[in-house]
């Protein structure tokens, strides 16, 4: 029979692990609702996706830019996780370095709303970019190199290009329901493709 200390010991491990995944849960939901609607959507819209109350939300988030700086940086480690598993994982490099692009769309959409979340902290949005492209710049000239080698596109493309002109696709949307960033980045990579 364990001892009241090992039984104390066990329950903080669990409640620490349900903290990790409630967070996790906080974390994935909001990254799906700043996507759909953007980074002023109603905390209330992203605690009914966590199955959660609003007060959950604020007792791991106080502010909306702690939320919005948090999802960033999910976002960026899954992005920065998910390229080596595409690589292994996809019928070939270039369908992978299609899948890593869809995700860092969907992260693109919530990080041009980072901006006005952190208006009060300018270092702090530089830094985060910083994160950024020391995190993502590997991974996607990884994906690019790989097809390369595959004769899959033409050699020569640098990953800080071609994730900036994914980027500049991405924020030229607007409030135009007719500007589909997805349509032209796709359309992106068959240049790339072309360019063999």
């Amino acid at each position: 029979m364990p001892s009241a200390s090992e039984s104390k010991g066990a329950s903080a491990r669990s409640t620490r692990s349900d903290a990790v995944r409630n967070r996790q849960v906080l974390l994935d939901a909001a990254a799906e609702v700043f996507v759909a609607s953007g980074v002023d959507a109603p905390i209330r819209e992203i605690a009914a996706r966590a199955g959660v109350g609003t007060g959950t939300v604020y007792r791991h988030f106080p502010t909306r830019a702690d939320l919005v700086v948090a999802v960033y940086r999910h976002q960026v480690e899954a992005c920065a996780e998910a390229g080596p598993a595409l690589l292994a994982d996809s019928a070939s490099p270039f369908a992978a370095l299609r899948a890593w692009t869809g995700l860092f769309v969907d992260f693109l959409v919530t990080k041009h709303g980072l901006a006005d979340a952190m208006r009060a902290d300018s270092g702090g949005f530089e830094a985060l970019h910083a994160y950024f492209l020391d995190r993502l710049v590997p991974v996607c000239a990884q994906l690019l190199d790989a097809a390369a080698d595959a004769g899959e596109i033409g050699p020569g493309t640098r990953a800080y290009e071609l994730m900036g002109g994914i980027g500049n696709l991405c924020a030229g949307s607007g409030d135009d329901p007719r500007y589909d960033p997805r349509r032209l980045v796709e359309l992106l990579l068959q240049g790339l493709r072309q360019a063999e």
